[in-house]
C-alpha cells in the first residue's frame, strides 16, 4: 500500500518540477473505444513524443498502471498489464485488460500528468446470454394462425431480435419484442411472431449485440398440413397402429402357446413319474407279500388242501359208516379187537400224513347204496375214482398206520360201496 501511494505522489511531484526544468512533451495518439465480450481481453494504445518521463493509465478515474521512462511499467494488478514499443517518433504503451468484467465498462484514460495532456476512450463489456424457442417442431393445419415465442435471457445490453424464414428476413410488423431488466445488470427480451403458414417452412430467431461476431440463433420447423396430407397421415397412422397391434397379438399368441405346451409337457411328466412311482410301490408290495408267503410256508408248511378237521369227519362220516349193513365174510376182524382201542371209532388219521388227508378231502355228492336197502343217502361221500387213485398211493402209509387187518377192512368197505 505504501508503495502504491509513493507511485501516486511521484507523478505529482514530477508534474510540478518538470515545467520548471524546461521539459516539454505531448501525447501523439490516444486510445480508441473498444467493445468486447465478458471474459475476453481489451487492449488500448497510447503514444507519446520523445522526452516523456511518466505515463499513467486510469480506468473510470482510478490509476491501474504506471509507466516510467527510467524504470518501465509498474503493475499493481494481474488483470492490468502493458506492452511497450519504442520508435524514432516516440514511445507507445499498450494497456491490456485481462478477463474483462461487466464492471470494467467505462472510461479508459491515458495521462502524462501535464496540463491538457490526457486522452481517453470508452470500454463496453457485453454479455452473451441464452436464446431458445420452446418447441423445435410445430404442426399447423390449413388456415391456422400460430404464435411462436423466442426468449433471450441474461444479456447485456438487451439484444436486438429479428426473424427469418427460409433465409429471408420477416417484416418487423409481424412480430413484437419486449425487453425487461434482469438481475446483476443483465437484460431479458421476449419476441412473439404471429403468422399463418401456407407451406412447410423453417423459422429462425436471431439475437445480436455489438460484441458478437455473428448473431446467436434458434430455429423451429413449421409443418403445414392441408386436408389431403392430413388424411394421408391419418390413414398412415391407422395402418401403423394396425400393424403394431397385429404384431403384439401374434407375440402374445406365441407366448400363450409356449406356456400351454410347457404345462402339458409338465403334466405328462408328472403323470408318468406318478405312474412309475405307483408301479414301484406295487412291485415292492408284491415282493413283500411274496417274501411273507415264503416265510409263512417255511414256518408253517404248505397249505394242505386235503385236510378235514376231525370233528367234521366224525359228525359227517361216522353215521354213514355205522349204518352200513353187515359185512361179508371178508370182514374177519373180531368185535373185541374193534372196540378194545381207547381212541375213537375211526383213529386220528392226521397222524398218517399228507396222503391220508388228501384221501379224506376228495369229496363229491354221490348216492351210497347197500345190498339190503334201496334207499339213497344224499350225503357227502368220497369220489371213488379219485379215492382209488389216492388209496393206491397211500397203501404203505395206511398199512403202517392202521395195521394190516384194519387196512383190509377199509379196502373191502370202499370196494363194497362201489358196487
Amino acid at each position: 500500500m505504501e508503495r502504491f501511494q509513493k507511485l501516486i505522489l511521484l507523478p505529482l511531484i514530477l508534474t510540478t518540477l518538470l515545467p520548471g526544468l524546461g521539459f516539454c512533451y505531448s501525447i501523439i495518439n490516444g486510445p480508441t473505444n473498444a467493445t468486447v465480450l465478458a471474459g475476453s481481453e481489451a487492449r488500448f494504445n497510447c503514444t507519446v513524443s520523445v522526452g516523456w518521463v511518466i505515463l499513467i493509465w486510469l480506468s473510470n478515474g482510478n490509476p491501474v498502471l504506471t509507466v516510467l521512462s527510467s524504470q518501465g511499467a509498474v503493475e499493481t494488478s494481474d488483470r492490468f498489464t502493458s506492452q511497450n514499443y519504442t520508435s524514432s517518433n516516440g514511445f507507445t504503451s499498450e494497456l491490456i485488460i485481462h478477463n474483462t468484467q461487466l464492471s470494467d465498462s467505462g472510461k479508459i484514460e491515458c495521462s502524462t500528468q501535464q496540463p491538457s495532456e490526457s486522452r481517453f476512450a470508452f470500454l463496453s463489456v457485453q454479455v452473451n446470454g441464452s436464446l431458445f424457442i420452446k418447441n423445435s417442431t410445430l404442426t399447423i393445419k390449413e388456415n391456422e394462425t400460430v404464435e411462436i415465442v423466442c426468449e433471450a435471457l441474461g444479456w447485456a445490453p438487451a439484444p436486438d431480435i429479428t426473424w427469418m424464414t427460409n433465409d429471408s428476413f420477416i417484416d418487423k410488423s409481424r412480430y413484437v419484442t419486449q425487453q425487461s431488466q434482469g438481475s446483476n445488470g443483465l437484460h431479458n427480451a421476449l419476441s412473439i411472431l404471429t403468422l399463418t403458414p401456407m407451406d412447410t417452412e423453417i423459422l429462425t430467431c436471431l439475437a445480436d449485440i455489438e460484441a458478437l461476431p455473428n448473431p446467436q440463433n434458434a430455429t423451429v420447423t413449421v409443418i403445414f398440413l392441408n386436408s389431403t396430407i392430413e388424411n394421408y397421415y391419418s390413414e398412415d397412422s391407422r395402418s401403423t397402429w394396425v400393424i403394431v397391434l397385429a404384431v403384439v397379438l401374434s407375440l402374445v399368441g406365441i407366448i400363450l402357446l409356449i406356456i400351454i405346451i410347457a404345462v402339458v409337457v409338465r403334466c405328462c411328466c408328472l403323470k408318468k413319474k406318478g405312474s412309475t412311482y405307483q408301479n414301484e410301490i406295487r412291485k415292492v408290495s408284491a415282493e413283500k407279500k411274496k417274501n411273507g408267503d415264503s416265510e409263512n410256508r417255511q414256518r408253517h408248511g404248505s397249505e394242505n388242501q386235503g385236510y378235514i378237521p376231525e370233528e367234521r369227519w366224525n359228525t359227517e362220516q361216522s353215521p354213514r359208516i355205522t349204518s352200513l349193513p353187515p359185512m361179508s365174510s371178508k370182514f374177519t376182524v373180531p368185535t373185541a379187537d374193534l372196540h378194545t382201542s381207547s381212541v375213537p371209532k375211526f383213529p386220528d388219521w392226521r397222524r398218517c400224513g399228507y396222503k391220508m388227508e388228501t384221501l379224506l378231502e376228495v369229496q363229491i355228492e354221490v348216492p351210497l347204496q347197500t345190498k339190503s336197502s334201496t334207499d339213497t343217502v344224499n350225503k357227502s361221500a368220497f369220489s371213488l375214482d379219485r379215492f382209488l387213485i389216492v388209496f393206491s398211493n397211500c397203501t404203505s402209509t395206511l398199512q403202517s398206520c392202521f395195521g394190516q387187518e384194519l387196512y383190509t377192512d377199509l379196502r373191502d368197505l370202499w370196494y363194497f360201496s362201489s358196487k
